[in-house]
């Protein structure tokens, strides 16, 4: 015990047993106390309980849908973003390196091979992060026309890698132009 020890005899010790008696007589009476009757239902309150349940729910997968409907429409156009970032940036470098070999080769430099190097691994590397890029939440329209892309690039690598003759480099740059632009104006559509 902590503090004073209390004597047998003192008013204190008295009142406390007294205390204790009286708290344990109240917990026993209070647990014997049973209550009759029967559980009913309050018949007008079950319609506003099933009403009340109904909207809860209702409201529930209401919300559910809004939150699935805003999380798909940003997933979409965070993916048309990157798709659409990878195909401007990387097609421009591409692109530019393609006009160093063709300007190489129109001048007839010594250097011309040098060139082609270069507009080759530009021409793959936008091919590969284009065709990385694509992803469910695009349109078809748009994944077929990025995807258009990435084979028009690889074919004009191919076609300069290959000594291509010069009606047949031609075609390649067209539908090269020809898929750029179609792509990045389903891209601009999409944003």
């Amino acid at each position: 015990m902590i503090g004073r020890p209390l004597r047998a005899g003192s008013p204190r010790a008295a009142g406390r047993a007294v205390g204790v008696v009286a708290v344990l007589a109240m917990v026993v009476v209070g647990c014997q106390s049973v209550t009759d009757g029967s559980p009913t239902l309050d018949g007008s309150d079950v319609p506003l309980y099933r009403a009340s349940a109904s909207a809860s729910s209702e409201a529930s997968v209401s919300s559910s849908v809004a939150r699935e409907s805003e999380r798909r429409a940003s997933a979409s156009t965070e993916a048309v973003h990157t798709a659409c970032e990878a195909l401007s940036s990387s097609s421009v470098d591409a692109i530019a390196a393609v006009n160093v070999y063709v300007g190489a080769y129109n001048e007839d430099l010594p250097d011309v091979v040098d060139k082609a190097g270069p507009a080759i691994d530009a021409l793959n590397r936008s091919a590969d992060l284009v065709e990385g890029s694509v992803a469910d939440p695009l349109t078809p329209e748009l994944q077929a026309s990025l995807l258009g892309w990435v084979d028009a690039a690889r074919a004009l690598a191919a076609a300069i890698s290959g000594d291509a003759g010069v009606d047949e480099f031609n075609a390649a740059v067209t539908r090269v132009n020809d898929s750029q632009t179609a792509a990045l104006d389903l891209c601009d559509a999409a944003y």
